[in-house]
């Protein structure tokens, strides 16, 4: 009885914190209170048409009750409430060329990775990437025998967590200013950690802050595309257990990646990567008005189907790239529409082919074929190898259980790696496989 007691005085002091601040917020508690509520049911319908996520098709109710608890307005200071409850990142700081460093991130991501984290009352909790409104969530579903830590490497970002926290009445979360790439000082081990910014590779120290049979969750780049992993600590390496594509800001710090790019065309066109690729951007110069080849695989599919799967193995074959186009190329005529989101493409020489925008193969156009297009000499060529990778996926893959990815240490022979596509970074190696359907 004490103990319940001493939980429900907790809620009450929370609660009314949360409400004297929202009180001296733009508008009323009561309006912020319904604006939460509809962000949530967004959020709960968003996750549900999302089927390829390895997810189960509701979110936890444990989630679901945290955010309609933390009042996220308290989190992004400076903005109209309503503006606070929409299903989008709130960019807090931005830098000298106004890319993002510091934002908010959108509920509907923050749900995901909680639901992919999985946290249970009692746990102790490491957030990497802080702003505050992620660690009170956090805090609500670790209960009153858990704890959270939250960090960042700018004090700027963590002072003004921790004003926040302490506003919405999450004063026993703690804050911590410092690199990332060494763990959390003085903190740990850890039941779960979870990552709020983009990571190119895995630092030793957030393993040997995991518990034994604990999860990482981390936005992970892997050659140009970014996936949510969710990764069990198993006997000397990491095993996933589920992923969704996602975007964040990069890693600062030692931790940060500089991605390699070269110029296609000084309008706006680029191929790029997160590993260096033997590309002679001169060669390629204006290859994209050269004569064009198309290749049709064959493999269709529904306009409301997820083919996030397929994404993972393009993304693991020889000298594959990102190429993109600026919004000025594409209306200039240099560059079709679907390369300003970036696709995926092959570069040899003087030659270029990339997967192109799928075509409509019915009357209604709600079915669409996948395929390639290639510019150059050997434009054709490429253009058929990616049709046939695709190909490749539908017949042997797409309808399996999906990617799974595993991190070694980068010290680990190839010989007692698992088969798969191998992804070497500086302090692990990665394997991406692919288990048949059963």
């Amino acid at each position: 009885m004490i103990e319940r007691a001493g939980r429900a005085a907790e809620v009450t002091d929370r609660e009314q914190l949360a409400g004297e601040a929202a009180a001296d917020a733009t508008g009323t508690r009561g309006e912020a209170d319904e604006l939460r509520g509809a962000m949530v049911d967004q959020v709960i319908e968003a996750t549900a048409r999302a089927r390829s996520l390895q997810l189960a098709e509701e979110l936890p109710a444990p989630v679901v009750t945290a955010m309609r608890t933390v009042p996220r307005h308290l989190f992004t200071p400076g903005v109209p409430l309503a503006r606070a409850y929409e299903n989008t990142p709130v960019v807090i700081e931005t830098d000298e060329r106004s890319q993002s460093l510091s934002p908010v991130s959108a509920p509907g991501a923050v749900a995901l990775m909680l639901a992919q984290l999985d946290v249970r009352p009692g746990e102790s909790v490491l957030e990497i990437g802080s702003g505050g409104y992620q660690a009170a969530l956090l805090r609500e579903l670790v209960g009153p025998h858990g704890s959270v830590t939250t960090l960042d490497i700018d004090p700027d970002v963590i002072a003004r967590a921790r004003a926040c926290l302490d506003r919405a009445g999450y004063g026993d979360v703690r804050t911590v200013c410092a690199d990332a790439e060494e763990g959390a000082p003085g903190g740990g081990p850890f039941d779960k950690i979870i990552v709020g910014v983009q990571a190119w590779d895995i630092p030793p120290a957030w393993i040997r802050q995991l518990v034994p049979g604990g999860r990482l969750v981390v936005p992970l780049l892997t050659r140009g595309l970014t996936r949510s992993w969710a990764l069990d600590r198993q006997d000397g390496f990491l095993m996933s257990l589920s992923r969704y594509p996602c975007a964040f800001v990069p890693m600062q710090g030692a931790g940060k990646h500089r991605a390699w790019s070269v110029t296609v065309d000084e309008a706006g066109v680029s191929l790029r990567g997160d590993e260096p690729a033997d590309v002679d951007g001169a060669a390629l110069a204006g290859v994209l008005a050269a004569e064009r080849s198309e290749a049709w695989s064959g493999v269709t599919g529904r306009e409301s189907e997820h083919m996030a799967g397929l994404d993972l193995w393009l993304e693991t074959i020889p000298g594959q790239c990102i190429l993109t186009a600026s919004q000025d190329a594409v209306d200039r005529g240099l560059a079709p529409q679907e390369l300003k989101g970036g696709t995926f493409a092959l570069a040899d020489g003087s030659s270029l082919a990339y997967v192109t925008r799928p075509r409509p193969v019915d009357g209604e156009r709600t079915a669409f074929e996948l395929g390639a297009c290639g510019h150059g000499p050997r434009g054709a060529e490429l253009a058929e190898r990616l049709a046939g990778q695709i190909r490749a996926w539908d017949r042997e893959h797409r309808h399996g259980p999906g990617a799974v990815l595993t991190v070694h240490p980068a010290s680990t022979p190839a010989s007692d790696l698992p088969p798969g596509r191998v992804i070497r970074k500086r302090h692990t190696t990665m394997v991406l496989s692919w288990p048949e359907a059963r």
